[in-house]
């Protein structure tokens, strides 16, 4: 961050990124359905859900994450606002009488998709509502897609293009609707989603059309078996 440098060197301040065991299996397990090997990929990986992030992922190695110093930065999530100009903090707490507490609370949970929609965090209760005609549901699920769509071509753009898009998590996993709506508008990065093939649901399963340079896929998650390997490998000193 664009801060003293003392606050990076004394309080370790810096970018961190979360959701780290799942975008790791999901690259890897990419690149064992392509068989190609991961040294030579440039990967995004979407993991979307209550919280969601962004990651770019170069030669097996990730390289930018959309979330930051904590996961409240990056994506707009359930109840988490995601980036905001942080003068809003100061601007709540003077204009509204709220304490540190109090706005970060807000931010925190009660902002995000069930702040917009004032539905709910779920999103399966948003697409609900919208196609029900609220406007407000349908604007947080606007809101959602449009900053994950910027979040792609930033993470591609960090790696001076990109090879596979993935979507993940419960959100990522589950709802073609948002992968398409998402993915839509890509086309000029050769994305290109088949909507037939992405009518899938919490399976593996290449969904980009024949003729799309990138290849797109829908990968469950496994942060579980992650943890397991990782925790095996340092028990036996690998």
């Amino acid at each position: 961050y664009a801060i003293p440098y003392e606050y990076y060197t004394q309080d370790g301040i810096r970018r961190y990124g979360f959701h780290g065991t799942s975008h790791s299996y999901v690259s890897k397990r990419a690149a064992e359905i392509l068989d190609l090997p991961i040294e030579v990929l440039k990967i995004v990986t979407c993991h979307l859900g209550n919280g969601s992030s962004v990651d770019a992922i170069a030669g097996g190695k990730s390289i930018e994450t959309s979330m930051g110093f904590t996961p409240l930065d990056g994506l707009p999530m359930g109840t988490r606002c995601g980036s905001i100009d942080v003068s809003i903090i100061e601007y709540l707490m003077e204009n509204h009488n709220m304490t540190i507490d109090e706005v970060m609370n807000i931010l925190n949970k009660k902002s995000g998709m069930l702040g917009v929609s004032g539905v709910s965090s779920d999103f399966r209760d948003l697409e609900k509502a919208a196609d029900e005609g609220n406007e407000r549901a349908k604007l947080a699920i606007d809101m959602f897609c449009y900053k994950t769509h910027k979040r792609i071509g930033s993470a591609a753009a960090a790696m001076n293009g990109i090879d596979v898009l993935i979507f993940t998590a419960g959100v990522g996993e589950n709802s073609p609707e948002l992968r398409e709506k998402i993915a839509s508008g890509l086309d000029f990065m050769g994305v290109k989603i088949d909507h037939t093939r992405n009518m899938v649901r919490g399976k593996e399963a290449i969904v980009s059309t024949d003729d799309s340079r990138v290849k797109i896929l829908v990968i469950p998650t496994n942060e579980e078996l992650v943890i397991a390997q990782d925790t095996a490998s340092i028990a036996s000193g690998k």
